[in-house]
């Protein structure tokens, strides 16, 4: 196992509570979905995944991983934003966690090479982030993540502000490196139509305090590509995950 939460919950000082209890296990290199309204507390489950805050109750267990022996962490997180410092380039913006992690500098340029062919920048290293599109600096977002070699990948809606095409071709190139890499993947999104294309199981989630309130398996073919994304079979899955989710959605102002 991965990743497990056992009666996980978070109230913020305001007193509101975000989420829980929270029951979630997720299994080594499984890629699955977390799905439900804004404000759910999905991106909090990440965040307590990842170390980045605390629960004011229950148990958070990450599997520990040879990328802490090299020095290096098991998580890596990609943000909805690129958050890549402006003033830096490409190559010494996927370097940031290496030179964090005090890496040899042999070693880290090596990473960073195979992290940049990985998503497919080898010929941006040199670019700064404001001669980048959108895509591309996600693209580097995902390059800094992978290239501490972490066993978790988290993905807080990374391709939510992206045209449609490129959100598309960002999803393939995210299914080739799940398949490629091994790595356990748990991503984050609005989007119904997201979820099933990526997932081996979608999570949905209730509103506020976000819990579970049902999980799909998307039992589809491998690889996937735009057979899938057109047949009936994804069209079916999508409206069974749609109708899981419109319960969550009613009665919330602005939802």
């Amino acid at each position: 196992m991965a990743v497990r939460l056992r009666g996980v919950t978070k109230t913020y000082d305001s007193g509101v509570t975000a989420l829980g209890p929270l029951d979630l296990d997720v299994a080594r290199g499984e890629f699955i979905s977390l799905l439900g309204p804004s404000g759910c507390g999905k991106s909090t489950a990440l965040r307590l995944i990842a170390g980045l805050a605390a629960p004011s109750s229950g148990t958070v267990e990450v599997a520990r991983s040879s990328a802490e022996a090299r020095g290096t962490h098991s998580i890596g997180f990609v943000f909805q934003e690129p958050t890549l410092m402006p003033w830096a380039n490409v190559w010494e913006n996927v370097r940031l966690p290496l030179k964090l992690a005090h890496m040899p500098v042999a070693d880290a340029d090596e990473r960073i090479g195979k992290a940049l062919a990985q998503v497919g920048l080898s010929e941006f290293v040199q670019s700064y982030p404001r001669e980048l599109s959108g895509g591309m600096k996600m693209r580097v977002s995902l390059a800094r993540a992978l290239v501490t070699d972490p066993d978790i990948l988290l993905m807080d809606e990374p391709f939510a502000a992206l045209d449609e095409i490129t959100r598309f071709r960002l999803n393939n190139d995210l299914l080739a490196l799940w398949r490629n890499l091994g790595k356990t993947v748990i991503f984050v999104t609005h989007s119904v139509f997201e979820s099933v294309y990526l997932s081996q199981r979608v999570v949905v989630m209730t509103a506020r305090p976000g819990r579970i309130g049902s999980e799909f398996r998307i039992d589809a073919g491998e690889p996937r590509g735009e057979e899938f994304r057109t047949s009936a079979d994804y069209a079916g899955f999508c409206r069974t995950v749609s109708n899981a989710l419109a319960p969550s959605y009613e009665g919330r102002v602005g939802a």
